[in-house]
C-alpha cells in the first residue's frame, strides 16, 4: 500500500525566501489579470498594474488593439505613467521623450543633435498580452504558450455559460485584504470540503453539494455542480440561457476565477499578493453595461457576508497555525470518486505550487 499524499510544508506559506522566489519566477512567466477591456474604451485609454515587483501599463492604440509595456522610459529609467488616463502620445515626465501608442520613439527634445542617433531602434518593452472574453491578461514570459493551451476548453464552456460576456461590464469591485499566504486563500477557494460546516448559505441556497466536483484541465481547475432545489434559491434564477440552473467556475493558475452562479450570472476572484503573509482577494461582479441590477447586488452583498466574510475567518486561522511548531503536515484526503468531499483539487494546487519553487 502506498503512503498517502500528505500536504506542503509549511515553510511554503511562511517562508519569504518562498515568496520572493514566486515573485521571481512563477509571477513572471505565468498568465495573470491586468484589468477589464472595458478600462480601454477609446484609442490612447490606459492603466498601470504592478505584477511581481514591476510596473507595467496597458493601452489602447489608435488600431484598437490593446498592448502592454514595462513602465519605463528607454532614456534614463524613468516612469511614464500613473494610474490611468487617456492621451495622444506617451510623454515622459523627466525629460519630454514621447512614444507613440504602439511603443516607438516619435521624439525628443535635441535629440537630433546627437551623431548617428536612429530613433528607429528605440521602443518600449513590451509585455505579452492576451484579451480572454474582455479580461486583459499578460505575462512577462515572452515565450510563454498561449492561454487557451494553459486553460484548454475554458474559453469556449465559459461563452456557453455567459453567452451575453461582450456586453458585460464591471458592476462592482472589492478588495479584500486577507492576513495570509496567497496559496492558504488558493487552496480553500479550490476545495468544497469545507463547504457544509463553514458555508451554510452557499451550500443550501446556491449549490447542491452532493454533485459538486472539481477536475483539471491543463492549469484550470473546472468547478462543476448543480444548483440547489429551485424552492430553496435565495434569487429568482431565471435568464432565458442555457445552463442558468448550474454553477460552474474556472480557476486559472494561479491567481485569478471566473464563477458563474445560477442564473448566468458571472463574478470573479482575483488574488494579488503582498508578501508571504498578505494577499488582497479582488471580488467582480458584471452586469450589462455595468448598469445597476438588482438581482447581481443582491448576490453581491450575500456574497460578502456569508462566503467571503466566512472564509477571511479561515484562511487567516491556517496561516497562524501553518507558524506553529506543533503542526505537522497531515495527508490529504483523496476520495478515487472526488466529489465534495476530496482534496484531490488541492493535491494537484500542491504540486504546482511545489514545481514553481522547487521544480520538481
Amino acid at each position: 500500500m502506498s503512503a498517502p499524499i500528505r500536504s506542503l510544508d509549511a515553510r511554503y506559506y511562511t517562508d519569504p525566501a518562498v515568496f520572493e522566489a514566486e515573485r521571481a519566477g512563477l509571477l513572471a512567466c505565468t498568465w495573470q489579470f491586468a484589468g477589464h477591456a472595458s478600462l480601454l474604451e477609446k484609442p490612447g485609454d490606459y492603466f498601470t498594474v504592478d505584477l511581481g515587483g514591476e510596473s507595467l501599463f496597458c493601452v489602447r492604440g489608435r488600431d484598437g488593439e490593446v498592448r502592454t509595456f514595462y513602465n519605463v522610459c528607454q532614456h534614463r529609467a524613468h516612469q511614464l505613467v500613473q494610474g490611468s488616463g487617456s492621451t495622444r502620445v506617451v510623454v515622459c515626465p523627466y525629460h519630454a521623450w514621447t512614444y507613440e501608442l504602439t511603443g516607438e520613439l516619435r521624439a525628443g527634445p535635441n535629440i537630433n543633435a546627437v551623431e548617428g542617433f536612429d530613433k528607429s531602434g528605440i521602443c518600449l518593452t513590451s509585455v505579452r498580452t492576451e484579451i480572454f472574453l474582455g479580461f486583459i491578461f499578460v505575462n512577462l514570459d515572452p515565450d510563454a504558450d498561449p492561454m487557451d493551451t494553459w486553460f484548454p476548453n475554458a474559453r469556449a464552456e465559459l461563452e456557453d455559460f455567459v453567452p451575453n460576456w461582450a456586453d458585460l461590464r464591471p458592476l462592482e469591485w472589492v478588495e479584500i485584504p486577507e492576513h495570509c499566504n496567497w496559496k492558504v486563500s488558493v487552496e480553500n477557494y479550490s476545495e468544497c470540503y469545507h463547504c457544509s460546516l463553514n458555508h451554510p448559505t452557499f451550500s443550501t441556497g446556491v449549490i447542491k453539494p452532493e454533485t459538486y466536483d472539481i477536475q483539471p484541465q491543463g492549469y484550470c481547475l473546472r468547478h462543476t455542480t448543480d444548483c440547489n432545489a429551485l424552492d430553496q434559491m435565495t434569487y429568482d434564477i431565471n435568464s432565458g440561457f442555457a445552463h442558468n440552473e448550474e454553477y460552474s467556475s474556472w480557476f486559472l493558475w494561479p491567481m485569478f476565477s471566473f464563477q458563474v452562479y445560477p442564473g448566468n450570472l458571472l463574478n470573479t476572484y482575483h488574488w494579488r499578493a503582498v508578501d508571504a503573509d498578505h494577499v488582497v482577494v479582488w471580488r467582480g461582479w458584471y452586469s450589462v453595461g455595468g448598469e445597476e441590477n438588482e438581482t447581481v447586488r443582491q448576490m453581491a452583498v450575500q456574497d460578502r457576508a456569508t462566503t467571503v466574510e466566512e472564509d477571511i475567518h479561515l484562511v487567516e486561522s491556517v496561516q497562524r497555525g501553518l507558524k506553529s511548531r506543533g503542526y505537522k503536515p497531515g495527508p490529504l484526503v483523496l476520495d478515487p470518486k472526488c466529489g465534495v468531499n476530496s482534496e484531490h483539487s488541492v493535491m494537484h494546487l500542491q504540486r504546482w505550487m511545489r514545481e514553481a519553487v522547487d521544480g520538481r
